[in-house]
């Protein structure tokens, strides 16, 4: 087990804070109140004239929901170890996580379910999502796969979903978040801005739309050799999680959003069965 290494290193406590207040669009006094501290301590924390205790350091992380790799972060600018590790998934302390992700992917068939790292890399795939990749991809399922990669390669998924503006916004606007914000991740924006050269991409998904919602449920709608699928999908993570390689997997799962598509995913399954 490692310690995470976080973005933020080099920067200051005062300004690590600063910036972290000014992306929860939150003002000293707001951010004191939810703290239940003075604004003056919190302008004194920022400003350099302060040092935060390690209790205080964790209670504005908490409060501003920091993530926890930029914890440690902030743990290290404010001259203390950091309080988060960075397991490899694979790690033996995991195994009782990676058997309940594998449940939940099971519990997902025949219907498609993947885990994703914080790049968007697929790291679990279950039988449904292998079997209707190899149905839309061929010989490219067997590829490494990143989902934001594969909705937007004309050579990827995105000939098959008939709905793909709609989709490759919702989920650029994701990625955007992630990559903007007050720590950038490098891999991250290198990844959105190879996505969006890709020919073809309107240009409003370019740019970060702070005013469009968060869409917590995306319908997307396939289509291969006159099937259609038409599922909605959600992402989720894991609640509470005290490592940063939990923190960061997501799992996405997708529901069928009627009858036939239902029928198609099971016969899918079943001339699988077969063959």
């Amino acid at each position: 087990m490692t310690t995470a290494q976080p973005e933020s290193q080099g920067r200051t406590i005062g300004s690590l804070l600063r910036g972290w207040r000014k992306t929860r669009s939150l003002s000293q006094l707001a951010l004191a109140q939810e703290a239940e501290v003075s604004p003056r301590h919190i302008c004194f924390l920022e400003t350099g004239r302060a040092r935060p205790s390690r209790e205080m350091v964790m209670l504005l992380c908490r409060v501003l929901d920091v993530p926890l790799r930029e914890r440690n972060g902030l743990l290290l600018a404010a001259g203390f170890a950091p309080a988060y590790t960075e397991a490899r998934l694979e790690a033996p302390e995991l195994g009782a996580v990676q058997a309940a992700l594998l449940a939940i992917l099971r519990q997902q068939e025949p219907f498609p379910a993947v885990v994703m790292n914080r790049h968007w890399d697929i790291v679990h795939a279950n039988e449904g999502a292998l079997r209707f990749f190899r149905l839309l991809l061929g010989l490219r399922a067997a590829e490494p796969a990143n989902v934001v990669r594969l909705m937007f390669d004309p050579d990827g998924l995105r000939p098959h979903v008939t709905n793909w503006e709609a989709v490759a916004e919702a989920l650029v606007q994701r990625v955007h978040r992630e990559a903007v914000g007050y720590v950038r991740d490098p891999a991250t924006a290198t990844l959105l801005a190879e996505v969006l050269a890709y020919p073809g991409v309107p240009g409003r998904l370019t740019r970060l739309n702070l005013a469009a919602p968060s869409v917590p449920v995306i319908p997307v709608r396939f289509e291969k050799d006159n099937q259609a699928f038409n599922y909605f999908s959600t992402v989720t993570t894991l609640g509470t999680p005290q490592d940063v390689t939990l923190q960061e997997l997501r799992i996405e799962c997708f529901f069928p959003a009627d009858a036939a598509t239902e029928d198609r995913a099971r016969a899918l399954r079943d001339s699988d069965r077969g063959a």
